[in-house]
C-alpha cells in the first residue's frame, strides 16, 4: 500500500471528495484506486479549520506512483507488532499479575494469548460490581475501600475520560497493537486513527469485561476482592505470595498495582524491595462551559465537530511548572477517593463527551524537596492534602469560585456556571487545603491561561479540590531485564512509576509480558 500524508479537507467534506483528493494527490485515474484506509486523521484549527487525513491506499501499480517522488507519499511501512516467545526455562508455577488496570491486563492479555496462563489478582470487584459500588458511594458516601473509583476491574482509568493517547515513542508497535485489541474488543474503530483517541468511561466498560472474557479463553484466570497481603522471598528471590492470608506459590510476580496502592507500597517496603520517592504534581480542577473552550479553539461554535479540547503550561515566579493535565471535554468532576477521612477527584466523561461543562486540572510541580526522600514521603504528602480536602469540605468536594479564591473567601453562591459532579460538593476555601506556594501558583497559571483562553480566569469558573492522584508517588526499582532486585518480580505500569495514563500503561504491561517470555517457555 501506499501512504499519502498532508490531505487537506473542509469540515464539511465528504468521502466522496477525500477520494477525488487522493486520486488527485496519487495522479491516477479513479479505476487505479481499488480501496483504501485513514491511517490518522485530526482538526487543524490554526486559521480556517480544516481535517487533516494520513491515508494508506492500494493501488494498481504502485511502484510506478512511488517512482514519481511525489512530496508526502511513500510506501506503507510495516506496522505490524510481534510478540516473540523466546524463552527456554521452565515455569513451575503460573505467572501472577498484581492488578488489572491497562498495565495488569494487557501483560496478562498477551501472556494468556500465547500459552502462558496468568493468574490476575484484583482487590476489587468486577465491573459490575464495582460500578454499583462507585454509585453508592457519589449517592451515599458509603466507600468500599478496596474497590472504588482507584480499584477495581479495569483500574483507575476505568472511570476517567478514556484517553489513548501517548507521547512515548513506539518503534515496536505496541501502542497500535492496543488499539487494534481494544477495538477487536468493542471500542469504535475511530481511535485506531482520530488525533486524540478515547474511549470514554461507559463504552471502555464493556471492553474491559471483553478483553477479561478474551483472558480467561486462552487459559488465564481472575481472581477478585483478593488482597495481597505478603510476599515470601529466599535468597532475594521470590517464592509464593499471600492473598486473603492464603499461600500461592509462583517463579514470577508481576506488579501492576496502581498509582494508589499505598499499604502496598509499605508491604514491599518492609521486604526489602528498593523503592525511591518520585516527582509528581498537585493542584485542583477547574469547570467552564464546554461552548466557552469550543469558541476559544474554533473560533465560534461548530455543531458538526467535536468539543475542544486545550493543553496549557505555564512557568510561575517562583519557578514551578504548572500545566492542564486530563482534560475532560463535556465531562464530570467525580470524588475519586479510596481511603476514609481523605478526599481526591479526577475527571471523567462518557464516549460521546456531551455533558455541558469541560474540566481540566490545573496541577503544580512538587519534588522530594518539598516532601522528603524517604520512599513513602511523597504518599504521604498527597495523605495529608487529601485529609486536608475532606475537613475543609466535611467529607464533601470543597468548591470555590475563581474570584473567591483570588480574595481568600468561601464562596456563597454560584455565578453563570451550573456545577457537574459525580459525589456531592460544599463551598469551602481551597487556600486552606495547600501550602501557599501552590495557591500562589496556581492563581498565577490560571490569570495567564486567561490569555490563551479567553475567559478562562473568569470570576465563576468552579475550582474543587484535590487533584491529588496525578501520577505515582513512588518508583519501584527495575533493571535492564525489567526485574526487581527481588528476582522474578516485575515492577509494571503506573503505580511502579513507568506509565502515566491509559496507554502508557497497557505498553509497559506488553513490555513486561515480552520480558517474561524472553525467560520463560509457555506451558505445553
Amino acid at each position: 500500500m501506499i501512504r499519502i500524508r498532508q490531505i487537506k479537507l473542509p469540515i464539511n467534506h465528504n468521502e466522496n471528495d477525500l477520494k477525488e483528493k487522493i486520486i488527485t494527490r496519487l495522479k491516477i485515474n479513479k479505476n487505479d484506486l481499488i480501496n483504501f484506509k485513514i491511517n490518522k486523521k485530526s482538526i487543524d484549527a490554526r486559521k480556517e479549520i480544516n481535517y487533516i487525513y494520513e491515508i494508506d491506499a492500494k493501488i494498481n501499480n504502485e511502484e510506478k506512483v512511488l517512482n514519481k517522488n511525489i512530496k508526502d507519499i511513500i510506501k506503507t511501512p510495516d506496522e505490524t507488532y510481534k510478540f516473540k516467545t523466546n524463552g527456554t526455562k521452565k515455569l513451575n508455577h503460573n505467572p501472577i499479575i498484581i492488578g488489572s488496570g491497562p498495565a495488569g491486563l494487557f501483560a496478562g492479555y498477551m501472556l494468556a494469548k500465547n500459552g502462558y496462563k496468568p493468574i490476575i489478582i484484583e482487590r476489587g470487584e468486577n465491573i459490575d460490581s464495582r460500578v454499583k459500588s462507585v454509585n453508592t458511594f457519589w449517592k451515599k458516601g458509603i466507600l468500599n475501600k478496596n474497590s472504588n473509583v482507584q480499584f477495581g476491574e479495569g483500574g483507575a482509568g476505568t472511570f476517567s475520560d478514556g484517553k489513548l493517547n501517548t507521547t512515548i515513542k513506539d518503534k515496536e508497535h505496541r501502542g497500535k497493537e492496543i488499539l487494534n485489541i481494544f477495538v477487536k474488543n468493542g471500542a469504535p474503530e475511530e481511535i485506531l486513527y482520530i488525533n486524540k483517541p478515547h474511549i470514554g468511561t461507559d463504552l471502555l466498560r464493556g471492553v474491559i469485561k471483553n478483553i477479561r472474557n478474551e483472558i480467561i479463553k486462552h487459559g488465564g484466570k481472575i481472581e477478585y476482592n483478593s488482597l495481597l497481603n505478603d510476599i515470601e522471598i529466599k535468597n532475594k528471590t521470590i517464592t509464593s505470595i499471600k492473598v486473603n492470608n492464603k499461600t500461592i506459590k509462583t517463579d514470577v510476580l508481576v506488579l501492576a498495582i496502581g498509582h494508589s496502592a499505598r499499604d502496598t507500597f509499605e508491604m514491599l517496603l518492609e521486604k526489602n524491595i528498593n523503592i525511591k520517592p518520585k516527582p509528581f504534581a498537585i493542584g485542583i480542577r477547574i469547570q467552564h462551559p464546554q461552548t466557552l473552550i469550543n469558541k476559544n479553539q474554533y473560533g465560534k461554535e461548530h455543531t458538526n465537530l467535536p468539543n475542544a479540547d486545550y493543553k496549557l503550561t505555564y512557568k510561575a515566579k517562583n519557578g514551578r511548572g504548572v500545566y492542564s493535565f486530563c482534560m475532560c471535554p463535556g465531562g464530570f468532576v467525580v470524588n475519586s477517593s479510596s481511603e476514609e477521612g481523605m478526599l481526591s477527584i479526577n475527571g471523567m466523561s462518557n464516549h460521546k463527551r456531551d455533558e455541558e461543562n469541560a474540566n481540566s486540572a490545573i496541577i503544580v510541580t512538587i519534588t522530594p524537596d518539598d516532601f522528603g526522600y524517604n520512599p513513602l514521603d511523597g504518599a504521604k504528602f498527597q495523605r495529608k492534602l487529601e485529609k486536608a480536602t475532606y475537613n475543609e469540605g466535611k467529607g464533601k468536594i470543597p468548591t470555590q469560585l475563581f474570584k473567591d479564591f483570588i480574595d481568600n473567601k468561601i464562596s456563597n453562591k454560584l455565578g453563570n456556571i451550573a456545577p457537574i459532579f459525580k459525589g456531592n460538593y460544599t463551598f469551602a476555601n481551597l487556600n486552606n487545603i495547600f501550602p501557599k506556594y501552590i495557591n500562589t501558583s496556581l492563581k498565577e497559571a490560571i490569570l495567564h491561561f486567561d490569555k490563551k483562553i479567553n475567559g478562562f480566569a473568569s470570576d465563576d469558573a468552579i475550582l474543587s479540590a484535590v487533584e491529588s492522584r496525578t501520577s505515582s508517588p513512588i518508583k519501584i526499582i527495575r533493571d535492564d531485564n525489567l526485574i526487581s532486585n527481588i528476582k522474578g518480580i516485575y515492577p509494571c505500569g503506573e503505580g511502579a512509576g513507568y506509565a502515566g495514563g491509559i496507554m502508557s500503561a497497557a505498553m509497559d504491561g506488553i513490555k513486561v509480558a515480552e520480558a517474561i517470555a524472553k525467560i520463560y517457555k509457555p506451558f505445553e
